[in-house]
């Protein structure tokens, strides 16, 4: 055993089955991705002491804020507001599949304010973003659009209608600049942090 393999190994003993118990929503490679005691210290600590999303069942960094997390339903891979001075209000629902970057600064809306009562939000459908996508930073997602499979938003987009799968966009308004190559990474070798749930079995083939 390295010394690299053996301080990881350290840190998962230590720190590992803390997050693993704190974050019930969390699953991401065992070693590969963010160091546990990072988690404890920058997330952790700051979600459960400092009650900084105190509720949310993943990791959000103690910059970024996610309002009404009870709408959110996601998959693996994918842990909204992990990134620094991400804002995710979803009192309309956030649907975001598996294998999900988001880029630091990005905002994802999911309701604006009515316009003749500042107090109210205006009700619509649900954002919905696809498995195999990346948000680069400082991009701004709005109401109701969806988002398909594969797709990756150039920094600095404002995404205010739908963008098809298999798709790199950018822009302002974001469009769609060209046809993306198949997503290729091979998840069926990933070692997780905590067991799979079955329902995540085909993603993973």
């Amino acid at each position: 055993m390295n010394k690299t393999t053996k301080f990881k190994k350290i840190d998962f003993l230590i720190f590992g089955w803390i997050i693993n118990l704190a974050y019930p929503e969390y699953y991401r490679p065992k070693y590969d991705y963010i160091k546990y005691r990072v988690l404890f210290f920058h997330y952790l600590i700051p979600q459960k002491l400092f009650r900084l999303n105190p509720k949310v069942k993943w990791p959000v960094h103690f910059t970024s804020k996610v309002i009404d997390h009870q709408n959110i339903k996601k998959g693996i891979l994918c842990d909204p507001g992990d990134n620094l001075n991400n804002y995710i209000q979803a009192t309309n629902g956030i649907f975001f599949g598996n294998n999900i970057e988001l880029g630091p600064g990005v905002k994802i809306i999911s309701s604006n304010h009515d316009t003749s009562n500042f107090r109210k939000h205006v009700k619509c459908s649900p954002i919905i973003i696809g498995d195999n996508v990346w948000i680069g930073a400082n991009s701004i997602v709005l109401p109701s659009v969806e988002i398909g499979n594969n797709v990756v938003i150039g920094a600095g987009s404002v995404v205010v209608k739908d963008i098809p799968s298999n798709s790199i966009a950018f822009g302002n308004p974001c469009q769609v600049i060209k046809k993306k190559e198949e997503y290729i990474e091979d998840f069926s070798k990933i070692i997780f942090n905590k067991k799979i749930p079955k329902i995540y079995s085909e993603f993973l083939k």
